[in-house]
């Protein structure tokens, strides 16, 4: 089984995950826009169990479908490296992807609220686009 680390800019707080991710995807929403201070979320979600080691910030917040999601950053250089669902497969983690510094990580298979990606933003080869979230 393989084992990636993801980890902050300083260092400071890492997220250990093992196997290969359950789906590798992009987010435009507004919100992960202003999270990332990106035009989209680059996110692979991986299965349980993980290893945080490091300290977290977090910060809650609502979806626009209503659900909560969890975000954790560092608290020194401020990289937001994680986030978990509330009341959704409690062992599951979603991980920013540019966190893992791997040219060779796999592609996204899907984008969400594409409705609201930037007009110069082009999928790869394959993506399934959804106006929104399918959840």
């Amino acid at each position: 089984m393989s084992e990636r680390t993801a980890h902050c800019s300083c260092g400071q707080l890492r997220i250990t995950v093992r196997g290969e991710p359950r789906v590798v995807g992009l987010c435009h929403c507004l919100a992960c826009q202003r999270r990332t201070g990106s035009v989209f979320a680059a996110l692979a979600a991986f299965a349980g169990p993980y290893e945080v080691q490091g300290q977290a910030s977090e910060f809650v917040r609502q979806g626009d479908q209503g659900a909560r999601f969890r975000f954790r950053f560092c608290p020194v250089c401020g990289t937001n490296l994680f986030h978990t669902e509330e009341g959704v497969d409690s062992g599951s983690v979603s991980v920013a992807v540019g966190a893992f510094a791997d040219p060779d990580f796999p592609p996204p298979r899907f984008s969400v609220y594409d409705s609201r990606r930037h007009g110069w933003v082009q999928l790869p080869a394959g993506c399934q686009a959804f106006a929104k979230d399918p959840d």
